[in-house]
């Protein structure tokens, strides 16, 4: 009795479905975690505003979607000089007259796009580094990282205010700034996962039918380390959206991007801090409650990499 073999469109539904079932078991961490939940609802939000925020056109439908932001946050006199919070201003206005919940609304896209790229692109380097160092060792391993060591070595503030300063402050050279230090705890990390795969079945299963080392690395054990990467990948949003306020914060940020960390440093520099709280306060709030967003989305996220963590609650 002869078996049928598999289409190759079967094996690939089949691999579809698999992926879709484990991306499913993945979500279901969510549920009964209260954090976890208010996370995620505060980064639709945030993703919203940052999406929303000013006038959206879709051109191929030839619509144009209005921006949620009721000023444009860089039009001067659209209200008194350092006016409180009012009907026609809810956050009140700047020492220019610029309305301060226009400019929270704005501010949002940067963070996003400041975070969303900056850990993507740290968590792909740092990935690709882990996964390279472990799997082929020797000179290859050391080599590797002792790179990382002296990138740990580096403090990221002093780094990151010497390249902008001496490349510019645009908000590609802030997030290259960011992307040069953030990517060396993913290595270490993924490092030491890879360690603990290269050598078991599967792998030896690959090696054994003449699969490609670049085959091995990314079809086979990549698949396994990517959620922790992906935990990572959410921990590093956070850490680079607070990297820019600071470099914002310091003067160092880019001028032409309206972001929560340059209205502070505004309020500074107008010497307000302690007149226009309503000035102040938004853009600190906003910060903290992204970052605090993120980490309740990656602290569960850290149950998919350990299961056992389900069992603890």
């Amino acid at each position: 009795m002869s078996t049928q073999t598999p289409s190759r469109a079967e094996r690939l539904a089949d691999g579809l479905e698999r992926r879709f079932d484990r991306f499913r078991d993945g979500l279901s961490v969510f549920k009964g975690d209260r954090l976890g939940q208010i996370g995620v609802g505060l980064l639709v939000m945030f993703v919203f505003v940052g999406i929303f925020a000013r006038p959206t056109t879709i051109e191929f439908l030839n619509i144009t979607i209005p921006g949620i932001a009721p000023h444009d946050p860089t039009e001067r006199a659209v209200g008194g000089r350092l006016e409180s919070p009012s009907a026609a201003h809810p956050l009140g206005t700047t020492d220019r007259g610029r309305d301060v919940f226009s400019q929270l609304l704005v501010g949002t896209r940067v963070t996003l796009l400041v975070g969303s790229l900056a850990a993507f692109m740290a968590v792909f380097i740092g990935t690709n580094v882990g996964l390279i160092s472990a799997y082929f060792g020797g000179w290859v391993d050391d080599l590797l990282m002792r790179i990382t060591d002296i990138v740990y070595a580096v403090p990221f503030l002093p780094f990151a205010i010497v390249l902008v300063a001496i490349i510019g402050s645009s908000i590609v050279n802030i997030i290259a700034a960011i992307v040069l230090i953030l990517w060396r705890s993913t290595a270490r990390v993924i490092r030491a996962q890879v360690l603990s795969h290269k050598n078991r079945p599967y792998v030896e299963s690959a090696e054994a039918i003449g699969a490609s080392d670049v085959r091995i690395m990314y079809r086979h054990i990549l698949p396994n380390v990517l959620p922790l990467a992906f935990l990572y990948a959410a921990f590093a949003v956070g850490w680079a959206v607070i990297a820019e306020a600071s470099l914002s914060f310091l003067g160092f940020g880019d001028p032409n991007m309206l972001s929560w960390g340059e209205m502070i440093f505004s309020v500074y520099n107008a010497d307000a801090v302690r007149v226009a709280w309503w000035w102040v306060f938004p853009p600190g709030i906003a910060i903290t409650l992204f970052v605090m967003s993120v980490f309740f989305v990656g602290r569960t996220l850290e149950k998919v990499v350990n299961p056992e963590l389900r069992h603890k609650e």
